[in-house]
């Protein structure tokens, strides 16, 4: 349970860190990331709301890869959703159907995902379950 605030206390400190959902409470309140900013000052830890909000974080990430004249895909993004209960599978299916790719999805994988089901997410879309947070960095810190 502890995954995703180990995931961001370890992150390098020029790591700007997105929380959204009712999963975040952890994160934004952890004694390490209180008060972190970046080196131009802006909050190390910004809040994009609750899982209704979710539409309006995919808003953000699709205006920047226009702006960027790329894909969502192609932006130096990691996402990591984490599954606690049924509005984050509407959440990820959101994501899914806009083609968005290289999602780790935890703590541990929701009983829907079938090993079936995992065969096509992972073949089609590269989702992936967490697994350690030393690991994982290093593969985000990667682009994978």
């Amino acid at each position: 349970r502890n995954y995703f605030t180990e995931l961001a206390e370890e992150l390098p400190d020029d790591t700007l860190i997105l929380t959204l959902g009712c999963a975040k409470n952890r994160l934004i309140h952890s004694e390490k990331l209180i008060n972190q900013t970046l080196g131009n000052g802006m909050p190390r830890v910004l809040d994009m709301g609750q899982c209704n909000d979710s539409y309006s974080a995919i808003v953000v990430a699709t205006e920047l890869a226009k702006a960027l004249d790329c894909t969502v895909n192609d932006l130096p993004l990691s996402l990591c959703l984490s599954h606690l209960e049924q509005k984050a599978a509407a959440v990820l299916l959101t994501l899914l159907q806009m083609g968005v790719k290289n999602i780790r999805l935890g703590p541990s994988l929701p009983a829907y995902i079938t090993p079936n089901v995992l065969n096509v997410l992972v073949e089609n879309y590269n989702i992936m379950p967490t697994g350690d947070v030393q690991s994982d960095i290093k593969l985000m810190m990667e682009g994978k």
